[in-house]
C-alpha cells in the first residue's frame, strides 16, 4: 500500500498577488496524517482555517476563491497543484493576505521549494479513489467538458480553442504525474491584449506584469491606448503594429498555454481531497468546469465510501481451496472462503462464489435463499484468519479465534448466484497473537456487510 507524505520542513515565499497586488507570503507546513491540504488566514481575527475541497469554491472568475465564512484566499491553484504533483497529501499554507503570490505566474518556486525542503513518508495508508466508470460533466454555455475514464494511472490531457491568429487550438498531456516538475509547473498564466480592460475595470490583475503572465498581443489597436494598458501594468512601452507575445522571456514550449490550463486542472483536482486513478480529457477546461467535475467526483466517492477490490478471475489466485484447506481447520459446509485473490503486510482480499446448492438455503429461506448475516460475519472472519497465519512461520500449527465483534451492519441480501469479495485490514500491528481487524464485504460495487473484530492466534496442540 502506497503511504501519505508530507513535508519535512517549513518554507515560506513571497511575491505579490496577480488580483490584489498585495505583497503576501506563503509558508507552507508539515501537517499530520489525514489532514489533506489546508489554509490558514494567520493576519485575520483567531487565525481561520479553509480546507481546501471543491465544496468551498466561492468564486471561480479569474482564479479559484476558497473561503470559510468571511475568510477567503484566491488564487490557490498553482500552489494546490504543485503539492498535488509532488505526491503531497498533508500540508497547513498559513497566508497573510486574500490571495496566494503569483510569483512566475506558475508553479515552478513551489515545486522547487518543495524540492529543497524534501518530502517525508508518513504511516498512513493513502487513499487512492479508483474510477470504475465514465464519469463526466458538460457546461453547454461556453462547450466546455471534462470526462474522466478507468485507467492504471492518473493522467490528463487538456485541449483549448480561441478565436485567435496565433494558436487557434492547442492541446497537452500529462501522462504521468511523476512528470508535473519537468513537464507542466513552469507553465504561465496567459492573457489576451484583449482582455486586459475589462479585467482591470473589474478590479482584477492589480499585480500583473510581463513577469507573471504570458501577454498575447495579436489585434492591433491604437497606440495611446496600448501605452495606457501599459502604464496600468507598469510595464514598458511597445510598438502597437508589433503583433505577438509582449513577454521578454520566450515561451518555455509552443504550447505552454495549453500546458498551464492543465497545470489548472490539477490544482482543482486537488480539491477533491483524494489522490484518484484515472485519465481526464478536458475540452476547453477553466476553473468553472474543474471546480463542476471536483464536485461530481466529490459525490461518487460519498456514494462509495469504501471500493470494492478490483477482481479479475482470470488471474491464478495467491491461494486456492486446496492451501485454503491446509492453513484453516474449516471444513464442508463451514469452509466460506474459495481463494485469495491478494495479500499485503496488513491486508487481504478473498472470494467466495455464493451458488445455489448451498446447505444454509435449505432453511433459510427455501422459497427466497438468503446467504445468513452470520455466515458472511465467519467467511469475513476466515479472511482475517488467513492474513494472521501468513504473519508467521509454519502456519499450519496455528490457529486463529474469535474474541470480540463490533459494528456489524448489513446493508444488502446476498442470493444464490452472487460473488462476495472480502477485503480485511489490520487496524493495528499483532501483539501478544491478539490482533484487531476491519473487514468488509461486497458484491460488485457495493458493501453489503461489514464488521470490526479481534481474534487470537493460537499454537495448535
Amino acid at each position: 500500500m502506497l503511504k501519505q507524505k508530507t513535508l519535512k520542513g517549513s518554507f515560506s515565499l513571497y511575491g505579490k498577488g496577480l488580483h490584489t497586488g498585495l505583497h503576501i507570503t506563503a509558508t507552507f507546513n508539515p501537517a499530520p496524517e489525514n489532514t489533506g491540504y489546508k489554509i490558514q488566514r494567520i493576519d485575520l481575527e483567531g487565525q481561520p482555517i479553509i480546507d481546501a475541497i471543491a465544496e468551498n469554491v466561492v468564486d471561480m472568475t479569474r482564479s479559484t476563491v476558497l473561503a470559510k465564512g468571511e475568510a477567503r484566499c484566491s488564487t490557490v491553484e498553482h500552489a494546490l497543484a504543485a503539492l498535488y504533483g509532488m505526491d503531497i497529501d498533508n500540508c497547513l499554507i498559513q497566508v497573510n493576505g486574500p490571495e496566494m503570490p503569483i510569483l512566475e505566474g506558475s508553479a515552478e518556486a513551489y515545486i522547487e521549494s518543495i524540492k529543497n525542503v524534501g518530502i517525508v513518508e508518513q504511516n498512513a495508508n493513502k487513499d487512492v479513489y479508483i474510477i470504475r466508470k465514465k464519469i463526466e460533466v458538460h457546461d453547454e454555455a461556453t462547450g466546455a467538458s471534462i470526462v474522466i475514464l478507468p485507467d492504471d494511472s492518473f493522467s490528463i490531457t487538456a485541449m483549448i480553442s480561441y478565436q485567435s491568429k496565433w494558436f487557434s487550438s492547442q492541446f497537452a498531456t500529462l501522462e504521468n504525474v511523476k512528470d508535473f516538475d519537468k513537464e507542466i509547473a513552469r507553465a504561465r498564466t496567459f492573457v489576451f491584449v484583449r482582455d486586459v480592460e475589462p479585467l482591470l475595470q473589474a478590479g482584477y490583475i492589480k499585480g500583473g506584469d510581463l513577469d507573471n503572465a504570458i501577454v498575447i498581443y495579436e489585434e492591433e489597436i491604437p497606440q495611446e491606448r496600448l501605452d495606457k494598458l501599459a502604464d496600468h501594468l507598469g510595464v514598458a512601452h511597445v510598438d502597437a503594429k508589433k503583433l505577438g507575445f509582449l513577454n521578454t522571456k520566450p515561451l518555455v514550449w509552443e504550447n505552454e498555454p495549453a500546458r498551464h490550463k492543465l497545470l489548472d486542472i490539477v490544482g482543482d483536482m486537488a480539491l477533491i481531497g483524494r489522490p484518484i486513478r484515472g485519465r481526464i480529457i478536458a475540452t476547453k477546461p477553466g476553473h468553472s468546469i474543474n471546480n463542476k467535475f471536483a464536485r461530481q467526483i466529490r459525490r461518487e466517492i460519498r456514494a462509495h465510501e469504501v471500493q470494492a477490490p478490483i477482481y479479475d478471475c482470470n488471474n491464478a489466485p495467491l491461494m486456492d481451496v486446496n492451501r485454503i484447506r491446509e492453513l484453516l481447520p474449516h471444513r464442508y459446509p463451514m469452509q466460506l472462503v474459495d481463494k485469495v485473490i491478494e495479500i499485503g503486510s496488513n491486508f487481504i482480499v478473498a472470494v467466495k462464489n455464493v451458488t445455489s446448492n448451498e446447505p444454509f438455503f435449505q432453511g433459510h429461506f427455501p422459497q427466497e435463499p438468503v446467504m445468513p448475516g452470520v455466515l458472511q460475519i465467519e467467511a469475513m472472519a476466515q479472511a482475517g484468519g488467513l492474513l494472521v497465519l501468513n504473519s508467521v512461520e509454519e502456519p499450519e500449527r496455528w490457529s486463529t479465534y474469535f474474541m470480540k465483534i463490533d459494528g456489524v451492519k448489513f446493508r444488502q441480501k446476498v442470493v444464490p448466484g452472487d460473488t462476495l469479495i472480502f477485503r480485511v485490514e489490520l487496524l493495528a500491528p499483532i501483539r501478544h497473537g491478539v490482533s484487531s481487524m476491519k473487514g468488509f464485504v461486497f458484491v460488485g460495487d457495493k458493501v453489503v456487510s461489514e464488521a470490526t473484530f479481534t481474534a487470537q492466534i493460537v499454537k495448535n496442540k
